[in-house]
């Protein structure tokens, strides 16, 4: 995935001289998790710089190139290093366009590695997501794959609307057996807003994205041992949201599980089960179940196993659901 990331942000760089990458030592260093190695070798310092240490003043600073007519991809390198930032994206990033009545549009790209998994310390696995979804102006990608990444990162980049790109830390170094980089760069991915059903399934529909995709689909393999056939549909992006997708998805099977990393309380999981019974009610055999994070502080590294969806916990819910007729 790694890989699929940095060819998306080497070929938008290559086919649009107004791109341009900045964040905390995304030139020299190639940034922490190296997604944007080589780039400031190649394209120069002055379209891959280093930035101070100053979310806030990362994103403003993006807010004036993309009003000039640039096109920022803006790296916030952690998840919980973004918080200072958000007060630029929420009153200026998601406004901007509706302020000026559609005369001045901000294509930026801010690139966010979240979730956990992998062992982070405090403010380095946080599930923010909610907060962007809820933010009315703004775009919320997140891809599961490494053909995802590459496809939906390129449509990011060259959307005119801003876009909260959710790159999932603990999928980094995941693979997708027999693709070379160039049949990824040709997969067909689709545009922005529509969702994938990676698995099909009678029983039940599970509903995910990001990081929880794998999980998902470990645990619908799991669960043909017990009689169940999982569908698993991958959100890929939250706002726009594909309900025709998703609605299909669920009216096929009678019932679903969303299952994501963050927080339960006012999660993007609690908007999704809204919106399934609203439009999928007469379709339902059972409530829509939700399997997430607790509702707690990202907990230390040692614990956090504890906290991370797991196949377990999705299966105890699919023995939730109402079964008997």
């Amino acid at each position: 995935m790694v890989q699929a990331l940095n060819a998306a942000l080497r070929d938008s760089l290559r086919a649009d001289p107004d791109v341009h990458v900045l964040g905390e030592d995304v030139g020299a260093l190639g940034g922490v998790f190296r997604v944007t190695d080589g780039l400031a070798a190649e394209f120069g310092t002055q379209r891959c710089l280093d930035t101070p240490l100053a979310e806030a003043g990362i994103l403003g600073t993006a807010v004036g190139m993309a009003m000039y007519g640039l096109r920022p991809v803006v790296e916030m390198q952690f998840d919980a290093f973004a918080y200072p930032a958000f007060e630029q994206l929420a009153s200026h990033v998601a406004k901007m366009r509706n302020r000026t009545g559609g005369a001045v549009s901000l294509p930026v790209t801010i690139r966010v590695p979240y979730g956990g998994g992998i062992g982070g310390v405090e403010h380095h696995s946080d599930s923010s997501e909610a907060y962007y979804a809820h933010t009315p102006g703004l775009h919320v990608v997140t891809p599961a794959t490494v053909t995802d990444s590459y496809g939906l990162l390129r449509a990011a980049i060259a959307s005119d609307d801003p876009v909260v790109f959710l790159e999932p830390k603990r999928l980094y170094w995941s693979t997708e057996d027999g693709l070379s980089p160039a049949e990824v760069a040709r997969a067909e991915v689709g545009p922005i807003g529509r969702a994938a059903v990676r698995r099909p399934g009678t029983s039940a529909t599970l509903l995910t994205y990001g990081p929880a995709l794998p999980v998902c689909l470990r645990a619908a393999e799991a669960a043909v041992a017990e009689g169940w056939d999982l569908a698993v549909v991958d959100l890929r992006s939250l706002v726009p949201f594909d309900d025709e997708t998703v609605c299909a998805a669920v009216r096929a099977t009678g019932r679903a599980i969303v299952v994501h990393e963050a927080a339960g309380f006012g999660g993007v999981g609690a908007e999704i089960a809204a919106r399934v019974t609203e439009r999928c009610f007469h379709h339902l055999a059972a409530p829509v179940l939700r399997v997430t994070g607790f509702d707690i502080p990202y907990p230390p590294p040692m614990l956090e196993h504890h906290y991370l969806p797991s196949v377990d916990r999705v299966l105890d819910a699919v023995a939730r659901l109402q079964w008997e007729q």
